[in-house]
């Protein structure tokens, strides 16, 4: 069963507390997403540990949910 895109964004904040989550359905059939990821405290990480911290704030399960990622620390 698909996950909601609250539920993507809720996951993602609950292991990123300082992330700013903007989900986005690809296709508009609620299975294809792409997030985007503002957080301040990826800062000085590489792009692994961002992605890996992605990963694990959805429980292993980023391959089957994001079909897009986008990282960065700071909005504009």
């Amino acid at each position: 069963m698909p996950m909601a895109a609250d539920d993507i964004a809720a996951m993602i904040r609950a292991g990123i507390p300082d992330a700013e989550v903007e989900i986005t359905d690809l296709a508009g059939d609620g299975d294809h997403y792409a997030a985007r990821v503002v957080a301040p405290g990826f800062a000085g990480m590489s792009r692994v540990k961002q992605h890996q911290q992605v990963y694990a704030a959805l429980g292993g399960r980023m391959g089957g949910v994001l079909h897009a990622l986008q990282l960065t620390t700071a909005s504009s």
